[in-house]
């Protein structure tokens, strides 16, 4: 397995770099300038300012890490892409995989629909492609639709895909579903669908509510349901209540 070497005297651009590469769980290997380069070294990160140090060759000099192990991932696939597609699960927790070249670059997942573009961002930070295409998983509609509004400027395209097929019982089956639909053609859309919750997904933001309040109180139909459209956190929502109840006693 080719693995990332890290070629810096840069201390404080080495400790971030190493923050993040352990926390992506990849694995890598600190190298000196000097030292002759392991058999097994796909890509090597370094800074703007050392670069004409390192090896002339499957070189990365970026200043902001993510960027960095993003790009030296990528390199260890294939330097670019013409189009670079990102599979999506939508769900309580959605998957996200990022493809390249008919390979699998990068995965994560995230729980608020809404970080999705957080995560997406995060991901393609610095890759080279020519074309963005999304695909989402057509189950959940309202997680689906969400996500999709707030993906929507950031994609070149998005398709809608029929993900009866791509449920898996593994032990990551959002980000396998996730991997299955980027390779799965779909409906395009030609414009941001409507996010508008149903009656029973907004009974059940209510019921958590109740939950997260310890039984204290139920937030309201139209509190839940902002919730439920994203516009509102459960804990924004918690907190709004109490305030509201809080004028309301006084």
């Amino acid at each position: 397995m080719r693995i990332i070497g890290v070629m810096t005297e840069d201390f404080q651009f080495y400790y971030r770099l190493i923050r993040r590469l352990k926390e992506r769980d990849e694995p890598f290997v600190s190298l000196g300038f000097e030292d002759a380069l392991p058999y097994n070294i796909g890509a090597i990160i370094t800074t703007p300012d050392e670069v004409a140090r390192a090896p002339s060759v499957l070189v990365v000099a970026a200043e902001d890490p993510e960027v960095a192990i993003n790009q030296a991932k990528v390199m260890m696939q294939g330097r670019s892409c013409k189009l670079l597609v990102v599979g999506i699960d939508p769900g309580r927790t959605t998957g996200i995989a990022v493809v390249g070249n008919g390979k699998v670059l990068l995965t994560d997942t995230v729980g608020w629909p809404e970080k999705a573009v957080e995560a997406v961002e995060r991901m393609i930070a610095g890759l080279e492609y020519e074309e963005l295409l999304v695909r989402i998983g057509h189950g959940d509609r309202t997680v689906r639709n969400r996500i999709i509004q707030s993906l929507w400027g950031l994609a070149d395209r998005v398709e809608i895909v029929d993900e009866t097929n791509t449920t898996r019982r593994t032990l990551v089956p959002d980000i396998d579903a996730a991997i299955l639909i980027s390779r799965t053609m779909g409906e395009e859309l030609e414009s941001a669908p409507a996010v508008d919750p149903t009656p029973g997904e907004v009974r059940e933001v209510k019921r958590q509510s109740r939950l997260a309040s310890d039984g204290s109180f139920t937030i309201t139909t139209e509190l839940a349901r902002r919730v439920a459209k994203g516009e509102l956190t459960m804990d924004e929502a918690l907190a709004w209540h109490a305030s509201r109840k809080d004028r309301l006693n006084k």
